[in-house]
């Protein structure tokens, strides 16, 4: 089950990459058409807008791909008796994989949420094994197993 987690939540990640690779192709080559049909200010604004767009698209890529690189790195097969960076965790509230912040997804019929360490509850995660508990928000986790 943790190799299938792994690998949707590594074809996620790839998939935002080639997303955020292919907008900004698409932008650069509207940079491009618009230089060649238009003149004067409208011109200048018009490249201006696209220029601040190719920027926040360019950062959310390199956050992209360092995400996609942490994954890349993360082992499926190893299995630890604490948490840390790529366990998959089972708690009372539900699974969670601890690597990046990606949401939630359905796996072979489980909801898995993939989280950050980084996260409140992530941060919380860190270092705790079966039978550990703690609460966040009022809420109640207890950790049940760790794969």
């Amino acid at each position: 089950m943790k190799q299938n987690i792994h690998s949707h939540f590594l074809q996620l990640a790839s998939g935002k990459v080639q997303l955020l690779q292919k907008c900004l192709e698409d932008l650069k080559e509207s940079a491009t058409n618009e230089t060649k049909s238009t003149a004067g200010d409208k011109y200048e604004t018009a490249l201006a807008m696209l220029q601040i767009e190719q920027a926040n698209i360019g950062k959310q890529l390199e956050e992209a791909l360092v995400q996609l690189r942490f994954f890349e790195k993360l082992n499926p097969q190893i299995i630890t008796i604490k948490i840390t960076n790529g366990s998959l965790v089972k708690t009372n509230r539900g699974y969670f994989y601890v690597s990046v912040a990606l949401g939630k997804a359905m796996i072979d019929g489980v909801e898995i949420i993939a989280l950050s360490m980084l996260s409140p509850l992530g941060n919380k995660f860190k270092g705790l094994k079966p039978g550990d508990q703690f609460e966040l928000n009022g809420n109640l986790f207890l950790i049940e197993s760790v794969y």
